[in-house]
């Protein structure tokens, strides 16, 4: 039987290890066996490595929530030996072993053909992160946003973040403001696009329901109080999009900004959009909002994954990391 390297999370007295190793190539976990060119990391890869991370639930697993790579078996006919595909999502890296290992094994419906114009790096460079900002924009678009609407985007330092300004930026939005932890930070996200920088601990909760209304859509990646202070002013008819955790899962929120306002929250989710929603997404991101080209990336190797899970856990992590398997 054929051994690769690959991280794996193990559970070990009442904590979690994760170590690079050797592991077993096995039939049964999918249809379709991927050599793996590159993965990316993801908020919620670090959250896959921490104890009750709340991510993985048995194990051990090898994580990883993105991959893109070169079919070298497969009993599907929709996949030939030697295609360029991409996975995101499903239950890869959370119940399924993940993209940071040198080879996976995935049902075949779980893959995307590597749309034409995008290349194996640059889709892990989007990853998840940038598949859940364009999914985010499309809603928010479908809910009425013009280039025309007030813009905000929280967590924009980070990978949904990033994308997002950069989509939103070349979509010709001129009102777009950027929501930051860190000063240091403000430059980088204006360099991205933002007209107006807010830093996150100057929104707090107003002291009424509803407040001034300065904002037409808000594209949330952090969730929790923060969330929860931008809702009572997003403006009549407005839309906000939720699809991250980072800040919290409680929303203390009212009634009134939906029924006095008639605003919209919309909830994204990554793991379980459909095939043709995840088609029609990875074609734009290839062509008419592609925007891989300008984002700031950083590229690791394969052993070096744990010290920049450390880093994501800090708080030190900006933009996207892509993590370099094959070649």
């Amino acid at each position: 039987m054929m051994t690769y390297q690959a991280w794996v999370v193990e559970a070990a007295d009442n904590s979690v290890e994760r170590t690079l190793q050797a592991v077993e190539d096995r039939a049964k976990d999918g249809d379709v066996r991927i050599k793996i060119a590159y993965s990316s990391l993801n908020y919620k890869d670090m959250l896959a490595m921490q104890p009750n991370g709340g991510v993985i639930r048995q194990y051990p697993l090898i994580p990883g929530i993105d991959l893109s790579g070169t079919v070298v078996e497969s009993s599907d006919p929709r996949f030939a030996v030697g295609q360029a595909v991409l996975v995101t999502g499903y239950q890869l890296g959370t119940q399924h072993n993940g993209g940071l290992a040198e080879y996976a094994r995935v049902p075949g419906d779980w893959i995307v053909p590597l749309p034409a114009g995008l290349s194996l790096r640059e889709a892990m460079v989007y990853g998840t992160a940038g598949f859940t900002a364009a999914l985010s924009l499309t809603a928010l678009l479908q809910a009425g946003l013009q280039v025309t609407s007030r813009v905000l985007v929280t967590g924009a330092s980070g990978g949904v973040g990033t994308v997002a300004l950069r989509l939103l930026a070349q979509l010709g939005v001129q009102d777009l403001t950027a929501v930051v932890r860190k000063p240091e930070q403000v430059a980088f996200v204006q360099d991205l696009g933002a007209k107006h920088v807010l830093m996150a601990d100057d929104l707090t909760l107003p002291d009424k329901p509803l407040a001034k209304q300065r904002f037409d859509f808000v594209l949330d990646t952090v969730g929790g109080p923060l969330a929860a202070a931008l809702i009572p002013q997003v403006a009549l008819h407005g839309a906000m999009t939720l699809c991250g955790n980072a800040g919290g899962v409680t929303l203390n929120t009212t009634v009134l900004p939906f029924i006095l306002r008639g605003i919209s929250v919309i909830g994204i989710d990554s793991v379980t959009a459909t095939a043709d929603q995840r088609r029609m997404i990875w074609q734009h991101l290839a062509t008419d909002w592609r925007v891989v080209d300008t984002l700031v990336t950083n590229e690791i190797a394969l052993p070096n994954v744990g010290e920049q899970v450390a880093a994501l856990k800090a708080g030190h992590h900006v933009g996207r990391t892509v993590v370099k398997i094959g070649g």
